[in-house]
């Protein structure tokens, strides 16, 4: 199996730059925050910590290609970075402190892309959460400060924690129907949001999440930290990895309840 303790020490590097940029700007009052065409915001800090980690990237991978929510894709090859400056924007631009910029590695294989290294890094909530493939996924300060990070037992919905965003783009989706059912059937519900469900599933503090609509660079980092915990990630058609444009998490002995309930009409 491929050793990633490299690129994985470099995706923390990398993360550590980020963390430095995007807290400077936290809660700045000045803070310049545009629209995009999507009517999602972009701030300054987004563009700058993903420049500020496509720099140290060209330099210290220049072999690789990159692609970044605010940047586009740049360069080609079987290794590809993909980067969320900061996942979370609107919470980030309303002093939130629940935001975290993603880094992942994907190299290419049967199946497309897939992440082998992924780091999700929180500073405003003094938390990061990383790993690689084959090596398991840790939380802590850093490399060499770290606890394995393992999913829940939990095997009954009706003593599961569900997470999710919102419920606006359930029902925008026809989904809202098996939505409402699954949180009917759970234990307990909390609309945490962005990055943090996944993380939360992968140390055992949530059993099962879903987001309607993602892009890839939401998913490639917080997609391998599931699966290395021991948990699956698909998307709500069932397809494994980071690809499907939505996602479905859990510890993996409640997946299929989870995707039941959000497949119906």
């Amino acid at each position: 199996m491929a050793d990633y303790h490299d690129d994985l020490r470099l995706a923390h590097v990398l993360a550590d730059a980020a963390d430095a940029a995007t807290m400077d700007r936290f809660r700045a009052l000045d803070l310049k925050v545009e629209t995009k065409p999507d009517m999602t915001p972009v701030s300054e800090a987004d563009k700058a910590a993903e420049e500020l980690i496509r720099h140290q990237l060209q330099r210290a991978r220049p072999r690789d290609a990159i692609l970044g929510e605010e940047f586009g894709i740049e360069g080609t090859g079987p290794r590809r970075w993909v980067v969320d400056p900061i996942d979370g924007t609107k919470n980030y631009v309303r002093g939130v402190p629940v935001w975290a910029t993603l880094i992942s590695l994907m190299e290419a294989g049967e199946g497309g892309y897939q992440p082998v290294v992924g780091v999700v890094s929180a500073p405003a909530l003094g938390r990061r959460w990383w790993a690689a493939k084959g090596a398991g996924a840790y939380t802590g300060r850093s490399l060499s400060s770290a606890t394995r990070l393992r999913v829940s037992k939990v095997a009954q919905l009706s003593d599961a924690s569900f997470a999710y965003s919102s419920l606006g783009g359930w029902e925008e989706r026809g989904r809202l129907d098996g939505f409402l059912d699954l949180t009917r059937a759970v234990w307990r519900t909390r609309a945490y949001g962005d990055f943090w469900p996944y993380m939360m599933v992968a140390e055992g503090s949530v059993d099962i999440c879903a987001e309607p609509e993602l892009s890839l660079w939401d998913m490639a980092a917080t997609a391998i930290v599931v699966q290395e915990a021991g948990g699956t990630f698909t998307g709500l058609d069932g397809v494994h990895g980071p690809h499907s444009g939505n996602a479905a998490a859990s510890n993996g002995l409640l997946h299929e309840d989870l995707l039941e309930y959000l497949n119906r009409g």
